[in-house]
């Protein structure tokens, strides 16, 4: 599973990606989170304009077997949601790291990023979850 993880990305410990687009970044959940869920049934996003804190839920994802909490990792606004997971929630099992990514949000402090992991470090961190 751990040769999945991409290695552009940054992560959080609640297993949680994300990718720096230019002035944005965009939020998913890993692989990881995805086969701890199953089967992803239903997805609530915030919406555009919504503020969102870092460590705040941004978002619920439903499975068969839970509902999980969405977090935040950073401080900013909502610029979009992947309002296709409305319709189509698999693309997350299917893709977490393209089709399935979640929100796009305009970070008011970058620099919280900083506090993020990295490839290696989140590969380090589930090997010691285990």
């Amino acid at each position: 599973m751990n040769d999945s993880i991409p290695a552009d990305l940054l992560y959080t410990k609640e297993h949680e990606w994300i990718r720096r687009d230019g002035e944005t970044i965009t939020i998913g959940i890993t692989a990881h989170a995805v086969d701890q869920l199953g089967d992803i049934t239903m997805v609530t996003l915030p919406e555009s304009g919504e503020a969102v804190e870092a460590g705040e839920r941004a978002g619920d994802i439903d499975s068969v077997k839970t509902v999980s909490e969405l977090f935040s990792p950073i401080d900013g606004e909502v610029i979009e949601s992947n309002e296709s997971l409305a319709d189509a929630p698999e693309a997350v099992n299917d893709d977490p790291y393209g089709a399935g990514w979640m929100i796009k949000i305009r970070p008011s402090d970058a620099a919280q990023l900083d506090a993020m992991m990295s490839a290696d470090a989140y590969r380090t961190f589930l090997a010691d979850e285990d």
